[in-house]
């Protein structure tokens, strides 16, 4: 169930951060409006490490592509 609490909550932070665990952030709200997240420091390790791939991911979609069997040709011909 999402946790989701207006910024003034951070008054008494030490009651929010005991909410905040692994797969269950707190988000906090700002005139009503989402505003920030509060996770797990070891959530936020997996997912800048998931970021990291995707990005690599993209940027090896961007590179040239070879074809094994034309270079396989080329070495053994």
């Amino acid at each position: 169930m999402l946790q989701i609490q207006p910024v003034s909550e951070l008054r008494n932070y030490n009651k929010v951060l005991k909410q905040v665990k692994k797969d269950s952030p707190v988000f906090l709200t700002k005139n009503g409006y989402g505003k920030f997240a509060l996770i797990d420091i070891e959530q936020y390790d997996e997912f800048t490490a998931a970021l990291e791939i995707v990005n690599r991911l993209k940027k090896a979609e961007k590179a040239p592509h070879y074809d094994y069997d034309k270079i396989k040709g080329k070495l053994f011909s």
